[in-house]
């Protein structure tokens, strides 16, 4: 699975699951963007993280602030990317956002919201997608990786709005597998809880390792979402174990969808 050489995009990949990504990427071969819009500390470490993991393949990484929503800076970054590398060969649209509402309460949501959100997590990843296009048909096996949410398939998270752009993120990825093939791949992961600085930020250190106590205590895994393993079902899909599989969605929660599973005594 080395991909020596080659040039991936992460967006939003400053901290927590696009930084895993890169890092990964990285420590294969492959030359990375790192693109923030505030983080800039961050995504300096984690431009450096990524030098240090391709050490040996002479793998360098590209800083770009840019904002997905914004149809210019989408385009500037592939620009920037192959002024720099040369070609784009992986694009892992991670960049999103949300609001916490309360499902129950509708009239926490507005208008404004939705299109915020959308902007981002929908829109965002098309946008990026098009910029791209160009140089990810030029190389006949252009891969891209729709960092979705378990919220898309089981309808809970954050907010209504966020499980709804997050199931049109996986419409989309079915549609452009499809109409992008055969020379572009366009598969999604789908992931539960990651145990992230946004996670932590949100709640305080005591209900953050409650999140982590009763994941560990209820998926039939046992197991709390880290970066780095859910990074891991996003590599998969970047590097060439791939190569047979697009409009694929790919649930990575630990089994959290199956419901709760009680060991059985033996």
């Amino acid at each position: 699975m080395r991909i020596d050489g080659q040039t991936a995009i992460v967006t939003g990949s400053a901290t927590g699951l696009g930084a895993a990504i890169a890092i990964k990427l990285a420590e294969r071969g492959a030359n990375v963007v790192i693109n923030y819009t505030k983080s800039k500390v961050e995504a300096e470490a984690t431009a450096k993280a990524c030098e240090n993991a391709g050490e040996d393949s002479g793998v360098r990484a590209l800083l770009v602030q840019a904002d997905v929503s914004n149809d210019d800076d989408c385009r500037r970054m592939a620009r920037e990317a192959v002024q720099a590398f040369g070609r784009i060969d992986i694009l892992v649209n991670n960049a999103g956002g949300t609001k916490f509402a309360d499902h129950a309460n509708m009239d926490d949501l507005q208008a404004e919201d939705f299109h915020w959100i959308y902007s981002l997590n929908v829109v965002g990843p098309y946008q990026m997608i098009r910029a791209c296009l160009p140089q990810l048909k030029e190389r006949g096996k252009g891969r891209v990786v729709n960092v979705s949410s378990i919220a898309a398939v089981v309808g809970i998270g954050s907010s209504v709005a966020y499980a709804a752009s997050k199931g049109a993120l996986n419409t989309m990825t079915v549609s452009l597998a499809r109409a992008l093939a055969p020379e572009v791949r366009v598969n999604a992961i789908c992931p539960g809880f990651i145990g992230t600085r946004w996670f932590k930020d949100k709640f305080s250190d005591d209900g953050f390792e409650a999140i982590v106590a009763d994941q560990q205590a209820t998926t039939p895994l046992r197991q709390a979402g880290t970066p780095e393993l859910v990074a891991d079902a996003a590599v998969f899909f970047a590097c060439e174990g791939g190569e047979h599989i697009t409009g694929e969605t790919l649930i990575t929660d630990a089994g959290m969808h199956l419901g709760y599973a009680p060991r059985v005594a033996r």
